[in-house]
């Protein structure tokens, strides 16, 4: 049987933008406690009072979500360069049995000018191909027979390079795309690799996105 504090962690865990406002003390508790009642009390099977609630959201440990974020913030401080890539297109397409071989033929393409940008994410159902403006026509070209789910043109991307313990902590993408997100920058793609990681958004909200990112980095 879980107990009220258990039900309140559980219902705010699962909202880590309001954890973290409730922390920075921008929530008002006796708000947060009635908008979470119904989900307590289903979890419970109960009927719970609101002060109770608000009881259990005081005593709250922020210890490990402060640990998590010193990490975090330790980390961004080593952070490589950004590079930044404008003119780019976004092509997503249906996956077929051909598609690999046009895939081949844009990227041999690609390979002969060092100044082409282009990334290829395949998923189970649709494949997505970031590239540059300039290689738009090979690959209306290349792709004219295949299934074109959606694409998107005047674009463009920063790269992130990553220390190498990138994978030993977590919450590291949660805490770079939580910044663009409260700026309510509309993210086209996200790219990664090991120690990289390129966010793709429209070329307007370029400049904004690369303040964001290096002011979490200087800090």
């Amino acid at each position: 049987m879980k107990t009220i504090q258990e039900a309140v962690e559980n219902t705010i865990r699962k909202t880590p933008f309001v954890e973290e406002a409730l922390n920075e003390k921008l929530i008002n508790v006796s708000s947060l406690a009635r908008v979470i009642l119904p989900e307590v009390t289903k979890l419970l099977k109960k009927d719970v009072k609101v002060g109770a609630v608000m009881m259990a959201i005081n005593r709250l440990s922020p210890a490990s979500e402060l640990r998590i974020r010193k990490n975090i913030r330790k980390f961004t401080l080593s952070l490589g360069d950004f590079i930044v890539r404008s003119d780019l297109s976004d092509y997503t397409y249906r996956n077929t049995k051909s598609l690999l071989k046009e895939i081949a033929g844009i990227l041999n393409k690609a390979s002969e000018s060092n100044d082409y940008f282009i990334t290829v994410s395949q998923g189970i159902f649709e494949t997505n191909i970031v590239i540059s403006e300039s290689l738009q026509p090979y690959v209306e070209e290349f792709f004219k027979q295949e299934n074109l789910i959606n694409s998107v043109t005047k674009l463009a991307s920063i790269t992130i390079k990553l220390p190498e313990e990138n994978l030993e902590q977590s919450g590291i993408y949660y805490f770079i795309l939580k910044q663009l997100a409260w700026a309510d920058i509309s993210l086209q793609e996200i790219i990664s690799t090991t120690n990289e990681m390129t966010i793709v958004v429209k070329e307007k909200d370029i400049n904004q996105t690369f303040a964001i990112l290096m002011d979490m980095k200087m800090k």
